[in-house]
């Protein structure tokens, strides 16, 4: 991808482009049959796995197009609304963002501009973008802790790459990139094999101690 015009803030298009494969990442550990699953099954106040994707894609679109004046796309949710349609739809959609980003120079990114009812740089509000994507990925992973499934990494070890860093525990990404995990996910699904705990503790204070 093309290198940002601006010098000062290439590292928030740099993380943007990160966090586009985390979120990717996460999804393509669940199921279609997960998609209706909530964090408690009669509480609805709790998203389900496709509310989760459904409010990436949308809430996404909306910040970058209304707050920061980058629209990309007037559909921004796939249809048919399959697991496999939401990490395409999402990965196109997204990478034309960072695509639009990479072209901004520093005097666009230190413009105030409207954050709701207050004026934020455009910096401020990508960088609260990032932190609002990675606080629904952490909802997202406790959904897949619920439903019993394995965790590759997303930022450092899991329980499933060995445990805890002071261990030396591993990360381990489930594909190497974007352009492998959309392959093989429209395909086998073959992500990189994971070590487990090894017999490690992944807690700093396990209950049994």
């Amino acid at each position: 991808m093309a290198r940002s015009a601006s010098t000062r803030y290439a590292f928030l298009a740099d993380t943007y482009e990160t966090e586009i494969l985390k979120v990717l990442s996460v999804w393509s550990m669940f199921e279609d049959t997960d998609l209706p699953v909530r964090p408690h099954p009669t509480d609805r106040r709790g998203r389900s796995v496709l509310e989760h994707m459904i409010h990436q894609s949308v809430s996404e679109n909306f910040w970058f197009e209304k707050m920061l004046g980058i629209g990309v796309t007037a559909q921004p949710l796939p249809e048919p609304e399959t697991r496999l349609s939401f990490l395409e739809t999402y990965a196109r959609n997204a990478r034309a963002r960072l695509n639009m980003l990479r072209t901004k120079p520093d005097a666009w990114w230190e413009e105030e501009v409207a954050f709701f009812e207050v004026p934020r740089t455009r910096a401020w509000i990508v960088t609260r973008r990032i932190a609002h994507t990675a606080h629904h990925r952490g909802q997202q992973t406790a959904l897949l802790r619920m439903l019993g499934r394995d965790l590759h990494s997303t930022y450092g070890p899991t329980a499933d790459t060995g445990g805890l860093m002071r261990d030396n525990a591993p990360v381990v990404y489930a594909y190497t990139g974007l352009e492998e995990l959309l392959q093989e996910e429209a395909g086998t699904r073959r992500k990189v094999a994971l070590p487990g705990s090894g017999g490690r503790s992944v807690t700093e204070r396990p209950a049994d101690a």
